[in-house]
């Protein structure tokens, strides 16, 4: 799950980057008037805030749905254990009943 945070984090660096480094070359190559430039920054850093937004939103989501799946894969791994143990134990418990049974009635032998 670690290497999900930082293929995430990694990720969104270079999101945020990326539409950064876009933003300015587009302004660099197409100057446009005082008030034309800050209304495309306004408008750049609005798409920026929304983006961000909903890879925020997606990667919680995905990383809800990831712990949901490491919970339920952690259970069924318990409850498999948990089983095995039993009948571990149970066929231990037949055998030493067994073997008490053949003390009592004298039938041990040397094998």
């Amino acid at each position: 799950m670690n290497d999900n945070s930082n293929d995430l984090g990694a990720f969104l660096a270079g999101f945020v980057i990326g539409t950064l480094v876009g933003a300015a070359t587009a302004l660099i190559l197409a100057p446009q008037s005082g008030p034309e430039t800050r209304q495309k920054l306004a408008d750049v850093g609005t798409d920026l805030r929304h983006s961000a937004h909903s890879a925020t939103r997606e990667y919680r989501d995905k990383a809800g749905d990831l712990l949901a799946d490491t919970r339920n894969r952690a259970q069924s791994l318990t409850e498999q254990v948990q089983e095995q143990v039993r009948i571990v134990l149970d066929e231990g418990k037949e055998q030493a009943g067994q073997i008490a049974e053949s003390l009592n009635n004298g039938e041990v032998t040397d094998k």
